[in-house]
């Protein structure tokens, strides 16, 4: 989650020094007849991947209290010269070593809860980042490791436990995430994010069957696709790398949206 190495507004600014400092983040409460309190505005990344057939998120062990040793998404307070989305863009990089340009990146949703974060009042921006053939991730400064972990795992129902397996309320901005790639999956063609520049009808097929966690017809889905105006255009160019005979290759179309959409029902 967010890392103790950006600053915080105003008289927070003093206390939001990284673990190098030997400080951790506090969000002060407000000066006397203040009707406010100052608030750390963070950016935490949902990083997915699909490998070898599944949906995988990049997460980080916690080398640093608050959750030391717990999983959590990547992320980082705002630094003074940063908007949310230039702070997005920088830990994406960090973490996965890609250029930001090459990934899809947007917004999912704010996370504001008074207690979220024990440290203090943090407000954090979530992002949804989609990672085609990852290289292996690099841990930043206040985490231990980093690694791939499978989505189905973590969002299994832990009803009636305390440990949810995440630290802060990163279980709750993973699910909320992947949610969203689930649902634009169905009207965008957003799942040839997860694919190389050329691709076989079969592996965008592996895509949406690891990102919905279900299996689809092969005719069926390459009927939809290829019918479809505008989702996928030939590249002119085959392979073999799916085993048997050669396979058509494929890249992206021009569509922004699927007309008719695909449907996780089938």
């Amino acid at each position: 989650m967010e890392r103790d190495e950006g600053g915080m507004p105003g008289r927070a600014a003093s206390a939001a020094r990284g673990p190098e400092a030997g400080t951790d983040f506090v969000a002060r409460g407000p000066a006397a007849g203040a009707d406010f309190v100052a608030v750390g505005l963070a950016a935490d990344l949902v990083i997915l991947t699909v490998r070898d057939g599944r949906l995988q998120v990049l997460l980080i062990r916690r080398g640093i209290e608050p959750y030391l040793g717990r999983w959590a998404l990547p992320g980082g307070f705002v630094r003074p010269d940063e908007d949310l989305e230039a702070t997005a863009r920088r830990e994406l990089a960090e973490e996965t070593g890609l250029s930001s340009e090459r990934i899809h990146l947007e917004q999912v949703a704010t996370y504001g809860a008074p207690d979220r974060d024990p440290r203090g009042r943090v407000v954090s921006v979530a992002y949804l980042a989609l990672v085609p053939d990852p290289p292996a991730p690099v841990a930043g400064s206040d985490a231990s490791s980093a690694e791939w972990v499978d989505v189905a795992g973590l969002l299994q129902d832990r009803a009636g436990t305390a440990d949810d397996g995440l630290a802060f309320d990163h279980r709750r901005i993973l699910g909320d995430g992947v949610e969203r790639a689930r649902a634009k999956l169905e009207y965008s063609p957003l799942a040839t994010a997860f694919c190389p520049a050329e691709f076989t009808i079969s592996e965008l097929r592996g895509i949406y069957e690891a990102v919905w966690g279900t299996p689809l017809d092969p005719r069926n889905f390459h009927r939809k696709v290829t019918k479809t105006p505008g989702f996928v255009e030939p590249s002119g160019a085959t392979t073999t790398r799916d085993g048997g005979r050669p396979a058509q290759l494929f890249h992206r179309g021009t569509a922004h949206t699927l007309h008719p959409p695909m449907t996780r029902a089938g």
